[in-house]
């Protein structure tokens, strides 16, 4: 009975999101065949004043060849494969001196509030002193609706385990790429939309940040090595915004174990 009271009580904010996929597939892009370039590349343009910019014109180029050498249907014959298991969890928390900083994201909160994630103990997008640094924050992931069972495989567990701490945060990240959808009137009425179907009841765990990533995120899914875009990414970041932990797909036990030890190992470093 408890774990179907969890289940119901995520019920409007998971509705609420695949509105909101659902809106940018019914985009003018929606008439665009979905493996075409043009489709995946967001309903880009090029800015006039690159127009006469041949090193611009020339990473165009080279961004529309990567793009079409990965269409959609490598993502769809993937998660037929391996159910968005791209890859395995790490057993073992990254060293400090190994781990890469995760790039800057700007997101959104319902309310309209705008954050850059990470937060971290060496940025300027701290209100409060640093004490207000998580030192181990869980980084969700999602580009289509799709995944959010993935999300929610690992953030739910996880936010039970540490619902007493103070220094543990949940950002769960879904991206609309849709240029139309990125319009500031569209996308205000959008999260406008979601802030109404947002339900706050959730009182036996850590609360899970709900934020959402406007725009073209081509470079940002470059740097962290995204391709597929079907699956959930799950990144546990340390208070210097270092990814320390990476998992993928629908979580597994062992891997909830992994994740579990391994922020614990966070909470503990000087």
């Amino acid at each position: 009975m408890l774990r179907w009271m969890r289940l119901s009580s995520t019920a409007p904010e998971i509705l609420s999101r695949r509105l909101l996929f659902t809106l940018e597939d019914s985009s003018p892009l929606s008439l665009i065949p979905s493996h075409h370039p043009s489709r995946r590349t967001s309903n880009r343009f090029l800015d006039i004043y690159q127009i006469g910019n041949k090193a611009a014109i020339e990473k165009e180029r080279a961004r529309l060849a990567d793009e079409m050498n990965r269409g959609y249907f490598a993502d769809i014959s993937e998660m037929k494969q391996h159910g968005g298991k791209i890859a395995a969890a790490n057993k073992i928390i990254i060293p400090a001196m190994a781990a890469v900083k995760f790039p800057g994201l700007e997101v959104n909160f319902t309310d309209g509030r705008a954050l850059k994630l990470p937060i971290t103990s060496n940025g300027n997008d701290v209100d409060a002193c640093k004490s207000s640094v998580p030192k181990a924050t869980l980084l969700c992931l999602s580009f289509r609706a799709s995944s959010q069972a993935m999300v929610d495989s690992w953030s739910v567990p996880f936010g039970e385990a540490f619902n007493n701490s103070e220094k543990v945060q949940i950002y769960e990240v879904s991206f609309i790429d849709s240029w139309l959808l990125s319009r500031n009137p569209i996308k205000w009425l959008l999260l406008r939309v979601m802030r109404k179907s947002k339900h706050d009841g959730r009182m036996d765990m850590l609360q899970r940040q709900i934020v959402y990533s406007f725009g073209d995120h081509y470079y940002f899914r470059k740097e962290i090595k995204i391709l597929n875009l079907l699956t959930g990414y799950i990144f546990l970041l340390d208070s210097f915004g270092r990814i320390r932990w990476q998992g993928f797909g629908l979580a597994k036990q062992e891997e909830l174990s992994s994740l579990l030890s391994c922020t614990s190992l966070l909470l503990e470093e000087k």
